[in-house]
């Protein structure tokens, strides 16, 4: 009899081995709860420790892909106390699991969040989608506030795309003191990164529990001194980060960026509403790439449309907080350190972010120098 599909799976599964530890992917557990259908769709759980290899994901799904049969693999990754702590249902050669009318298993509590004192406003820069100038509106909300003399923390949150080193020129490891992390310090905004800490290269493979520890020992473990506000620049979505921060502690609120164009704004939307959902307050609209004006005549272009912004912002009744146009420089001093509101602060991207930056601070209370 020839062997199914299954059967298939963990004979090419059997050549997959870890290198930290020498054993095969299957026998050592690594993946597990391996779920096919009919037609030839594979799921899975495998469980990558922190000191694991990453490739090791795509080494299996590349073996899984070779075998015949299979049109489909999908793989999800959890750390080794999240595959224990919530250890699957075992459901050998049956089709994919879907969602059912059964009661939800009860999950584990929740501390409440831990006040920071020290941290001021805790303000988090999120987006619905990526590429819409999350990270480039965080950067230069920070850097203008502390250019007026507010004292800014800048906490990359974003795990899978930790920009905030190159945005703001500075690529090195936070020493130590006495068991605190010293946060770096550039343009006057001190700052944390996940950047700081691994390599250019390596890829965040990571969900759940590890994300909150990542977000945890950013707010307590770095020594941020007496901040007015910190800047948390989120990652796109609606995901591990975004609960694990309001989970961690008392965000004072959110500022959506969006781009004018509908795709982005009905994502933005959704993002929104995440962070209303769980009580935190979302401060306002961010419009960015709002048009694009011509260097030589000055012509105004909305090449991503027009209104996008205000009409999300009057779905939410939320204030619009700025309009951003799209300008090359931005981009530019993005990517060599140089944020637009100290390199070119009369342009027109420079003057809309610090108008955005004073209309926050208003609303946060922080007196800013003249």
């Amino acid at each position: 009899m020839a062997p199914n599909l299954q059967e298939r799976i963990a004979s090419a599964l059997g050549t997959v081995i870890n290198p930290r530890t020498g054993t095969g992917v299957l026998a050592s557990e690594m993946v597990k709860n391996i779920g096919t259908t009919l037609d030839g769709k594979v799921r899975l759980i495998m469980v990558l420790d922190a000191g694991d290899d990453a490739t090791l994901v795509r080494d299996v799904r590349q073996a899984i892909e070779r075998v015949s049969g299979v049109i489909e693999v999908s793989i999800d990754v959890k750390d080794p106390r999240e595959a224990e702590h919530r250890p699957a249902r075992a459901a050998p050669a049956r089709a994919l699991p879907v969602m059912d009318d059964r009661p939800a298993a009860p999950r584990p509590s929740v501390p409440p969040p831990v006040t920071y004192p020290g941290l001021g406003n805790i303000i988090a820069v999120s987006s619905g989608k990526g590429g819409v100038g999350k990270s480039t509106m965080a950067v230069n909300i920070a850097v203008a506030l502390a250019a007026r003399g507010a004292r800014v923390g800048l906490m990359d949150a974003d795990v899978y795309g930790p920009n905030v080193p190159r945005m703001m020129g500075v690529n090195a490891p936070p020493p130590v003191v006495n068991e605190k992390i010293i946060p770096l310090e550039a343009h006057g905004v001190k700052m944390i990164s996940l950047g700081f800490l691994i390599e250019r290269d390596q890829p965040a493979i990571w969900r759940g529990p590890i994300v909150m520890k990542i977000v945890t020992q950013f707010l307590r473990d770095v020594k941020w001194g007496e901040l007015d506000t910190l800047i948390v620049d989120m990652p796109p979505g609606t995901g591990d980060a975004q609960l694990s921060l309001v989970q961690a502690t008392q965000v004072r609120g959110a500022i959506i960026v969006t781009t004018p164009q509908e795709v982005s704004t009905g994502d933005a939307l959704r993002g929104a509403k995440m962070f209303m959902r769980v009580g935190v307050p979302v401060l306002g609209i961010v419009e960015n790439m709002s048009w694009f004006e011509c260097p030589h005549c000055g012509k105004p272009t909305a090449i991503f449309g027009s209104g996008g912004g205000q009409r999300l912002a009057d779905e939410l009744e939320l204030p619009l907080l700025g309009q951003v146009p799209l300008y090359p420089r931005v981009l530019q001093g993005g990517d060599e350190g140089r944020p637009i509101v100290l390199e070119e602060p009369e342009s027109g991207a420079g003057k809309a972010i610090m108008a955005l930056a004073d209309r926050l601070a208003a609303s946060l209370g922080v007196v800013l120098a003249d």
